[in-house]
């Protein structure tokens, strides 16, 4: 176990961490003693059916959910809904490579064994009726990796979730962004530093992770976004005073293990693993009432991407989000965004279910 100050309260405020017990894998192994990290907004009702899932993204925690997306003024209305955000296996909150001790010590750093988005949704749904009795969701949604999370959900558990709204994301990972996972991840294994997952502190690892940073910034942002200079907005006066006082510092501080148990899920995103191959079969078992909302910028998941996966979900609707920055629009940095998100949101939330 390595001691790593960023994953605490102070940097991602409140959360609870909420033991499931044992999580067995689907890739073989277990997770003696899988612990969610959770945090809840709202309250839930006696009849436990106003609930809303919120599944985090690669490298991002609940903190940001709090942060932009959910308010009294925003769709996520924790007035109205019980807001659960569950941040994800190998978050650096939930258990991860780099915090796994006690019963977890055998699995900890290099040892931790691969997970799948599958083995995040299944243990969601046991902490969520085990813990809350919560049985059914009135919405799950999620950007990027969150997104992922969201099909899996409506196709793994369709008469539990009565919407769905995957932001940012597909249901089937495709062969380029593979690549381009594959290209972050070699960013930091090749760092001497790394030493096979068994460096002593994630500072070992700063060159690599501030590579990996850097391969954000050629495809996290669009090319308009460089082009019209969009970081003079954020009040940085040059892309390298960007690079370095935002992206950098934004993964420098974090668990290379983690961030890597994150992107070997990513890279395997698949609904289509429960129907034998068939992601048409498999998006068909979606019952929710669903709006995929790619963003309009975003080179990793690009809207064609997300349109061809809309058409195979019976009464479906596109809602594109319009935002230069691409896909890490989802940081909902352009005054824009959440304005759109709430928009689509609000509807979907209105329409009966």
């Amino acid at each position: 176990m390595i001691d790593n100050p960023y994953y605490t309260p102070e940097f991602h405020g409140d959360y609870e961490l909420i033991s499931i017990g044992r999580l067995d894998l689907e890739e073989g192994g277990s997770i003696p003693d899988c612990r969610l990290a959770v945090a809840t907004f709202g309250t839930l009702n006696d009849a436990k059916d106003n609930a809303i899932l919120i599944p985090t993204w690669y490298s991002g925690t609940h903190q940001i959910f709090r942060d932009v997306y959910i308010g009294p003024d925003h769709a996520l209305n924790p007035d109205e809904y019980f807001i659960v955000v569950i941040d994800q296996i190998g978050s650096g909150l939930s258990t991860s490579p780099h915090n796994a001790d006690g019963a977890n010590a055998g699995i900890a750093m290099s040892k931790f064994p691969h997970v799948r988005i599958g083995d995040d949704v299944v243990a969601q749904e046991r902490l969520l009726r085990e813990h809350f009795e919560i049985e059914t969701l009135q919405l799950v949604v999620g950007g990027s990796m969150g997104a992922q999370q969201t099909y899996e959900w409506a196709v793994r558990f369709p008469d539990k979730v009565k919407r769905a709204a995957p932001i940012a994301g597909t249901a089937q990972n495709t062969p380029h962004d593979f690549l381009f996972t594959k290209a972050l991840n070699e960013a930091i294994t090749s760092d001497p530093g790394f030493n096979g997952g068994e460096y002593s502190s994630n500072a070992d690892v700063v060159g690599g992770l501030r590579r990996h940073a850097g391969i954000w910034a050629v495809m996290g942002f669009s090319t308009e976004f460089w082009k019209k200079e969009v970081w003079r907005a954020l009040e940085f006066d040059s892309k390298e005073a960007f690079l370095e006082g935002f992206l950098e510092p934004y993964f420098t501080v974090m668990d290379p293990n983690d961030l890597l148990c994150m992107a070997w899920k990513w890279q395997r995103g698949d609904v289509a693993r429960r129907t034998g191959g068939d992601l048409a079969a498999a998006l068909g078992r979606i019952t929710a009432t669903t709006f995929v909302m790619p963003i309009s910028e975003d080179m990793f998941f690009p809207v064609r991407d997300c349109r061809t996966e809309q058409e195979m979900i019976k009464g479906s609707e596109l809602r594109v989000i319009d935002d230069v920055l691409g896909h890490l629009g989802l940081f909902g940095v352009a005054p824009t965004y959440m304005p759109q998100i709430d928009q689509h949101l609000g509807e979907l939330l209105a329409r009966p279910a």
